[in-house]
């Protein structure tokens, strides 16, 4: 009777403390405890603005704790630097009188501070052991890697911070006068480590409207979560383990077919892991009551890499365009200077998905290819599948079909430098599958990959589901009773638990 009640109290602690090797997941047993005792507290004190926000944001520093360990000071530092220097901003255009030129130019290097500061920190951390040993290989000279922890999801809630320190010197967003509701903006838990990036002006006048969480918003939350949580745990986790990251790995070891099928599977893969995460997150929000934007939109879809772009990362892409790209001039100082504007976007975004050269090279992949498309766009109109959204005339749907036969495999290759460690690694795999290809293992590899074969076809299935159907079915799930509701959810938990081979994968984005 007495060993009922024999609890090791050291392991229940080490749950609740930070573990490196269990970084804090949606999709861990742990977060849905953690979650379900903090809605409790959270809707005790839905009509207690203040404490509301406080308990909010301890608990998001709390998660990034459990995400990072003592680097949640970070946080903290962003957060305090870029509340005081906005406000310091404003007061200085504000009083712009007749010494406009030295405030506009005091308003700059507050700007340059916040750079610095949020920048300088991203560098640190990151990219310091990148650009050393790079330098050191340029010059002939050594370089010893320093021992320098990544912090979870630095790249997004440093990012999303900037965001709001411009749109303030922009002119087009006034600061928050407390700094509890920008730290609640800052560190909200749903996106803090893997996005999407919430824009200030989306976010900031949801923080003190009345908590009204309607049947509509439940049910869409649940949806998300659900749908978030079968794209990641199924099938992004279940395709990788059991195959991706052996081909990926050894591509050598394979024929050019399974070379080929397991870069279907990593495109599926990374979609399905990171928009998984996105719809988690936006479920999440949801049940607490504030609505993200939507962060992908079906993006192997797309006809051109223009409209990718449009409908992949959707916060990322924007915020390259609104704070990058338009600020060195976006296309309004000539055609080479656009595409100059462009490729160098995209350098930038690729270097800031990873420290490896693999990831420049992908960005400048992406970088050229917006250029040619813009291209392709003025010299070809008539057989450009996407127009403008001024163009009132229907593109062909021949050209928009061989537009996105094209553009998935484009995209497909361009995965490949994203996901190989190293440049022999990948072309190591393109050889594979354009020099061995060996179609005749085709039946041997559905025999003997039925189950990863079944969860790709049932990925790309729900990928390329018509808008309608999609629309049905979320409607379907906003209409259920909330107990079939909870239902729903312990279904797919149940799932998630019987074809889970490891412990619970990391995302993906968690390492950007």
């Amino acid at each position: 009777m007495n060993r009922i009640f024999d609890i090791d109290y050291n392991k229940v602690l080490e749950q609740f403390t930070y573990n490196p090797s269990q970084p804090m997941l949606f999709n861990s047993g742990v977060f849905l405890w953690l979650f379900l005792v903090f809605t409790f507290f959270y809707m005790l004190l839905s009509r207690r603005d203040t404490l509301r926000l406080l308990f909010v944001t301890l608990f998001s520093y709390y998660f990034y704790y459990k995400s990072s360990g003592i680097y949640f000071f970070l946080l903290a530092v962003v957060t305090i630097s870029d509340y005081l220097i906005a406000k310091a901003i404003y007061k200085v255009q504000r009083n712009n009188d007749e010494k406009g030129h030295f405030r506009n130019a005091k308003s700059k290097w507050l700007l340059t501070l916040s750079l610095i500061i949020d920048l300088g920190l991203l560098g640190y951390f990151k990219y310091t052991n990148f650009f050393g040993s790079l330098i050191a290989d340029i010059t002939g000279g050594s370089f010893e890697l320093l021992d320098i922890f990544l912090p979870v999801g630095i790249s997004f809630f440093t990012f999303q911070s900037l965001s709001y320190i411009i749109d303030v010197y922009r002119g087009t967003l006034r600061p928050l006068n407390r700094i509890l509701d920008y730290a609640f903006y800052v560190s909200f838990f749903p996106q803090l480590v893997a996005g999407p990036i919430v824009r200030a002006h989306d976010f900031i006048p949801q923080i003190r409207k009345p908590i009204e969480i309607t049947k509509e918003m439940f049910g869409t939350g649940v949806f998300f979560i659900v749908g978030g949580l079968f794209k990641k745990a199924v099938i992004s986790d279940y395709i990788s383990i059991n195959f991706v990251e052996r081909v990926f790995d050894q591509p050598s070891l394979y024929s050019g077919f399974e070379n080929l099928m397991g870069v279907y599977g990593y495109a599926l893969q990374i979609y399905c892991d990171f928009s998984g995460y996105s719809d988690m997150a936006i479920g999440i929000a949801l049940l607490l009551g504030f609505k993200f934007p939507i962060n992908f939109n079906a993006p192997y879809k797309s006809s051109s890499i223009t409209e990718f772009w449009r409908r992949w990362h959707i916060s990322l892409s924007s915020w390259l365009k609104d704070y990058l790209y338009i600020s060195m001039g976006g296309n309004q100082k000539g055609k080479f200077r656009q595409y100059l504007n462009l490729l160098i976007t995209m350098l930038l975004g690729g270097l800031w998905h990873g420290t490896s050269l693999n990831f420049v090279v992908w960005g400048g992949l992406h970088g050229i290819l917006l250029a040619l498309d813009k291209i392709w766009k003025q010299v070809c109109p008539k057989l450009s599948p996407v127009r403008s959204k001024h163009d009132t005339v229907k593109p062909n749907k021949f050209v928009s079909i061989i537009g996105g036969i094209v553009t998935f495999h484009i995209v497909c290759l361009a995965w490949v430098f994203f996901r190989c460690g190293s440049f022999d690694t990948a072309f190591s795999m393109i050889l594979q599958i354009f020099n061995h290809f060996q179609p005749q293992v085709m039946l041997q590899w559905l025999t003997g990959y039925w189950a990863v074969a079944a969860f790709i076809l049932i990925g790309y299935l729900l990928h390329f589901m018509p808008q309608g159907l999609s629309a049905f079915t979320k409607q379907m799930v906003i209409k259920m009773p909330f107990v079939l509701q909870v239902l729903l959810i312990v279904i797919v938990i149940y799932i998630v638990i019987q074809i889970k081979s490891s412990d619970v994968l990391p995302f993906i984005y968690f390492q950007f």
